[in-house]
């Protein structure tokens, strides 16, 4: 199983290609191999350590494209970085086994999962099969339902998301997946309100109690426009590196963003103050 070579030391920071017309801050920019090879180029010399590529928006109210025109998308992009790139990671986030299939077929090392294993039930023997990282998220529902599915009772999100992993975890070992595969994220912004995201930030450390390694997707999102009164996503950066910050000290092994420059400049910061202190 590949990891980046900061592993462990700071957080390695994932950069974004979302290969979408729709997505929910830079849609349309990156959906050619031309443009994603420069984009990757240009994240790679940012500092990205993992390159995460996808072709299915899952923003809420995004519409579901299907097997066939996510594989269009993902494939011909995913090939080209990979001939460009030969030792970078390369994630793919998507919940379709097929797809993750041909993806690891192509090239790709990860595969990242933002229904846990939920939407198709060959994903999970798929990932044991192939023995490769897997971020497990939590979500509710769907695109289209999980802005509904935000009452978590008098459980609270932390505790509540912390449980829902770790039965998404079992069902994942039962079907052969091994626990170093698996990378745990909370899913901030899905299925989660504005406030239940600054709770589970403000608690990420329940999370290291598993000893599953962490990975936190803040950037450019919903809850950091409220909380700035912001509502341009793209002008979200300070936001954003103020939680990676957050989440450098909660000891979290993964940040995925799309403003990789600053935020590699931020954990690289963050990684020396740690050591001289």
């Amino acid at each position: 199983m590949r990891h980046p070579t900061c592993w462990g030391r700071r957080p390695a920071v994932m950069g974004v290609i979302n290969l979408t017309p729709d997505s929910f801050s830079d849609g349309g920019q990156f959906n050619s191999a031309k443009q994603a090879r420069k984009e990757a180029d240009r994240q790679i010399n940012d500092g990205a350590d993992v390159l995460d590529l996808g072709a299915q928006s899952t923003r809420p109210g995004a519409e579901e494209v299907g097997e066939e025109e996510e594989l269009k998308r993902l494939i011909p992009c995913l090939q080209a970085i990979r001939r460009d790139h030969p030792d970078v990671i390369i994630s793919v986030d998507t919940f379709l086994a097929a797809v993750a299939t041909a993806a690891l077929e192509a090239g790709a090392d990860w595969i990242n999962d933002v229904s846990g294993g939920r939407r198709d039930a060959g994903m999970l023997p798929l990932i044991a099969d192939a023995g490769c990282p897997y971020v497990l998220m939590h979500s509710r529902g769907d695109s289209a339902s999980m802005d509904t599915c935000t009452n978590y009772g008098s459980e609270g999100v932390v505790n509540a998301v912390r449980r829902e992993l770790r039965e998404s975890t079992e069902r994942a070992l039962r079907q052969g997946v091994k626990a170093t595969q698996l990378i745990w994220d909370p899913g901030l912004g899905f299925a989660k309100d504005n406030e239940q995201n600054l709770e589970l930030i403000r608690q990420l450390e329940e999370f290291q109690r598993d000893g599953i390694p962490l990975l936190l997707g803040p950037s450019r999102k919903r809850f950091i426009g409220a909380v700035l009164n912001q509502p341009r996503p793209k002008a979200r950066i300070w936001g954003t590196a103020a939680v990676c910050a957050r989440a450098q000290a909660a000891g979290v092994h993964v940040l995925r963003v799309h403003d990789v420059g600053p935020i590699h400049q931020v954990v690289s910061m963050g990684e020396a103050v740690a050591r001289n202190t």
